[in-house]
């Protein structure tokens, strides 16, 4: 049976929650046996006999609780803050729960993806449908159980109570409950009666993080398990033309050395005895396409710039009519360099293909898709296909892609080994999927001291990043508005970096927002909240974001920054921008020290309606922030004749921890259902930063990394 919110339940053992079309959680309800109030957290649940429920849910005799947590869990915090929801509904003490990571699973569970910032927006509904309901079917079998009415019976902290004052711990009627009709209308919990969301929680994998317990797919072994290193095309545009392996083979350690493709992997007994064996091949490369240089990438933005054939992706209004009208137009170009994802943990995976199944581990934020390719990749049914998913010591989009698991299932195929396929870090910056170069070129035009046209166009390598956005600020709050995209295609891999589409792009607004604040004589900030006050939420559909959610994060953020009102030894800059369904407010407080900017403190106001968990959504708020500050300030690839120039951190520069600034994040406090958190707070970061650039040193900042404006800069002053 189904529900006004499409939610499907079955009976007896686990109800299946679904969201709409667009994604969402199946997780079991009943997974409570005998949750009594002198129930205590075990000190070592290993020891304890635990009952399989379902494939969600695992029992102990106890009334200890194991929930499996199906999305990857990336760092973003959701093995944390998704099993937080149904405790809360169910009204179960926390303390009584464990969580443990989920495997693939496609028949019972739906959209396992980490990406986008997207698994608690659309698992909220359907997390608390499934704790609430499970809860309620509980309460009346304890009902029938007394031969009561059910609205005498209530229940908390995972006991049922009656009128008369008796109480069954949900152990008790589990069973019972199991037969029940399953009510297709429950109450859910009014946020003011919450308990555990927005109650901080400590991280769930905690202890094994800093115990150094088995968790991240580098940790993974199994028996009879080969190290592999793979030697890839070190150009872009290259494959192999010849290779003997006869002094890798002498290496010891070395098993087997096989090509696949145009790569091939030694196989050894240690990821030491692997790498060396690699250096120790010698292969003749030979060219098969364009060896591109960042100089000729540079080229072919600016001819798309100044190409009149880019595809419109929104105009509204006459922007043409309104720049031939304007007292004055402002312009300026922003650029940006490709960017690899630097995780801390390299890429790495476990194989082991045999004729009954595909045994697959390893940190992936795409298990299905992945197992998908991988399946045809072999020719083998999906079926036969078994992924477990490991902690991921980073992603940031990375890990979306899956090469290096389709690499381990390819090796294992045609070797017949269990393997492990390892990046060094020269590997994993080297055969990375990088964030696009791209260029902005954006136009305004003033007329009586207004804003009224605004024209920006995108140049990027192979795919456009604002062509999925256009209908983001300041769309809709200038009537002449036009977005125009090109890109040039590359033999280079690209593909998403932590916020894309946002990433580079809220920088290059930002900033020129301010650049135009200047010229009408105005307070940055007050110039976006006039801005924001054209727009009427709802009136045009296409519109994403909220004006008014979107005034009241900047009226937070200049309240708790103290804009305007720092001393004259500090500077500050301002950003704000919505991404991935939040909208987020930043600013940057700054001091100069031997010429160069020193970035203080960053204040950070949030929409993301409610919090789950505080201490996790500061935590993801804070490292997008200086993720943002650091790739801005320093962040720097290239390539000559196909060839990255930086394959290590003894060359490609990061922020340091001395760089990094104290963060303070507020969120704006609404009921509205939560968005996500591992995104959006990175993009305003980099405007935020170049503004109080500007407004301690007047330098306009164009280009990213800004240190190397910045240096050069200082030389053209020394000079």
């Amino acid at each position: 049976m189904k529900n006004k919110d499409n939610i499907r339940f079955s009976r007896r053992n686990f109800i299946k929650t679904s969201a709409l079309a667009s994604g969402g959680l199946l997780i079991g309800f009943n997974f409570l046996t005998a949750c009594k109030e002198s129930a205590q957290p075990p000190v070592d649940i290993s020891k304890l006999n635990f009952n399989d429920f379902n494939a969600f849910i695992k029992i102990a005799d106890n009334g200890y609780v194991t929930i499996f947590s199906p999305n990857p869990e990336i760092g973003q915090g959701v093995k944390t803050s998704m099993p937080m929801i149904i405790a809360e509904e169910l009204d179960v003490p926390w303390e009584h729960v464990s969580v443990q990571q989920g495997v693939l699973d496609t028949e019972n569970y739906q959209r396992q993806v980490a990406g986008g910032s997207q698994s608690i927006r659309f698992g909220w509904d359907a997390l608390r449908q499934t704790g609430a309901t499970a809860k309620q079917m509980l309460v009346n079998a304890a009902a029938a159980k007394w031969g009561v009415d059910t609205t005498s019976c209530t229940a908390s902290n995972g006991v049922i109570k009656n009128n008369s004052g008796e109480t069954l711990g949900y152990g008790d009627v589990v069973n019972e409950a199991a037969l029940m009709e399953v009510p297709e209308n429950v109450t859910l919990k009014s946020p003011k009666d919450y308990k555990i969301i927005g109650k901080d929680a400590i991280n769930v994998d905690m202890d094994a993080i800093i115990t150094g317990k088995p968790l991240f797919g580098l940790d993974y072994t199994a028996e009879g398990m080969k190290y592999v290193s793979v030697a890839r095309p070190p150009a872009f545009g290259q494959k192999i033309n010849s290779y003997d392996a006869t002094e890798a083979k002498t290496v010891k350690g070395v098993n087997d050395v096989i090509q696949f493709g145009d790569k091939i992997a030694v196989l050894a007994s240690s990821t030491w005895a692997a790498m060396k064996g690699k250096k120790a091949l010698k292969i003749d490369w030979a060219n098969d396409g364009d060896l591109e240089s960042s100089s000729d990438h540079n080229n072919e933005l600016n001819k798309i710039l100044d190409s009149n054939k880019l595809d419109v992706r929104r105009e509204d209004g006459n922007v043409e009519k309104a720049f031939a009208e304007a007292d004055k137009i402002i312009e300026r170009t922003y650029e940006s360099p490709f960017l690899p994802h630097n995780c801390m943990e390299p890429m790495n995976f476990y194989a082991n293909v045999t004729d009954s199944k595909v045994h697959l581990v390893g940190p992936i934020q795409t298990p299905a898709g992945t197992a998908r390719r991988i399946a045809n990749l072999i020719d083998r049914n999906e079926e036969d296909i078994h992924l477990e998913m490991t902690r991921m010591g980073g992603g940031f989009g990375r890990r979306l892609y899956g090469d290096f698991a389709l690499e381990a299932a390819e090796i294992s195929n045609i070797t017949k080994r269990p393997v492990k396929v390892i990046f060094s870090r020269e590997d994993d910056m080297a055969a990375g999927i990088y964030r696009p170069a791209i260029k902005y070129r954006i136009k305004a035009s003033i007329k009586d001291g207004e804003i009224t046209g605004y024209h920006l166009k995108e140049a990027a390598i192979n795919s456009n990043m604002y062509g999925l956005i256009p209908n983001f600020f300041p769309a809709g709050a200038i009537a002449n508005y036009k977005v125009e995209t090109g890109n040039y295609q590359s033999n280079i891999t690209t593909g998403a970096w932590r916020a894309p589409y946002t990433n580079f792009l809220a920088f290059a607004e930002q900033s020129f927002f301010d650049q135009l604040a200047e010229e009408l004589k105005m307070d940055p900030i007050q110039l976006r909240l006039d801005l924001l006050s054209n727009v009427e939420d709802g009136k045009d559909p296409s519109i994403e974001y909220s004006a008014k959610r979107m005034t009241d994060t900047i009226k937070l953020v200049a309240d708790k920054s103290h804009w305007g009102k720092n001393n004259n030894d500090t500077y500050q800059g301002f950003a704000a921008y919505y991404s991935h369904n939040t909208h987020v407010a930043e600013v940057v407080d700054i001091s100069i020290k031997n010429g160069i900017p020193m970035v203080e403190k960053v204040t950070v106001a949030v929409d993301c309606g409610i919090v789950v968990n505080p201490t996790g959504a500061k935590n993801q708020i804070e490292g997008g922030v200086i993720d943002g500050i650091g790739h801005a300030m320093y962040g720097d690839f290239s390539f000559e004749n196909g060839k990255p120039q930086d394959v290590n951190f003894n060359t490609y520069r990061l922020i340091k921890m001395k760089e990094t600034p104290i963060v303070e994040t507020y969120f704006v406090e609404n009921e509205l259902s939560p968005t996500g958190l591992g995104e959006p707070g990175l993009p305003p970061a980099g405007g935020a930063l170049a503004n109080a650039i500007k407004a301690a040193t007047g330098q306009v900042l164009t280009k990213q990394p800004f240190i190397k404006e910045l240096n050069k800069r200082k030389t053209d002053l020394s000079v």
